[in-house]
């Protein structure tokens, strides 16, 4: 299994499938549809299927053996 990586956000939140594209887990919007819709993404170890859920500082978004947490700058 990867490691988890840091990725760094301005705002206190960022929706789902705006961090999957900052965190370049995924390349586009309609492939974060996709994969979030398939029960492919988890949050915090629980399957995730809202690509509008609001992700906080610490929050871990997981696809596969992938893992990014939401950082502030």
């Amino acid at each position: 299994m990867s490691e988890t990586f840091d990725v760094p956000i301005r705002d206190e939140s960022i929706r789902l499938g705006q961090f999957l594209k900052l965190a370049s887990l995924i390349e586009s919007g309609a492939e974060a549809k996709e994969v979030i819709a398939d029960g492919m993404v988890s949050v915090n170890g629980e399957v995730e299927v809202r690509r509008g859920r609001q992700l906080k500082r610490g929050d871990v978004v997981s696809i596969g053996e992938t893992s990014a947490r939401v950082a502030h700058f």
